[in-house]
């Protein structure tokens, strides 16, 4: 997280405010009351001014953020004449319920896209260090955790081989 980006939330609406997202997105939805209570004290919130940069493609990737509220742009850079980033394209734009760098807390690769706010927006930012902390103290939790990235990487991959195949040519 760049955090000369995004600035943190006081504790007062922190708490409430992550707590009562997490009763509405479904990563979370497995998670009873207590559960997503004990997540809450893990995340953090943070703002992020409309045409800020929230991370860029190639960077060290340690958390993962959900969409509280605005608009980001993922945007990935392509080749054009055998150069890299010469070219920019959006390739999503995500808004409340939307997660983003779900991969960075799995397998700690660097990040494969760039985002950016469209909008003023506010994030809740779960860091690769609190999320192998809930899954070793809180193993039923992490584990809830898990699957529910697991079913979100799951989607993304299905959405991803159906675009793909838009695009190629017909076999025969």
């Amino acid at each position: 997280m760049n955090m000369k980006e995004t600035r943190p939330l006081g504790k007062s609406r922190t708490k409430d405010a992550i707590t009562e997202f997490l009763t509405s997105f479904p990563f979370f939805d497995t998670l009873d009351t207590q559960e997503l209570a004990l997540a809450a004290e893990y995340l953090q919130l943070v703002e992020i001014d409309a045409g800020k940069t929230l991370f860029k493609e190639g960077e060290k990737g340690d958390c993962v953020y959900f969409v509280v509220d605005g608009e980001l742009d993922v945007i990935k850079e392509t080749v054009s004449g055998g150069k890299v980033g010469i070219d920019r394209v959006v390739i999503s734009t995500l808004t409340r319920g939307r997660s983003i760098g779900e991969m960075s807390v799995i397998d700690g690769t660097p990040r494969s896209a760039s985002v950016k706010a469209r909008t003023h927006s506010t994030l809740a930012a779960l860091t690769l260090e609190g999320f192998d902390f809930i899954c070793t103290q809180h193993p039923k939790i992490g584990v809830k955790i898990l699957k529910g990235v697991a079913r979100l990487l799951s989607m993304n991959m299905r959405k991803t081989s159906s675009r793909l195949a838009d695009y190629m040519l017909p076999m025969g």
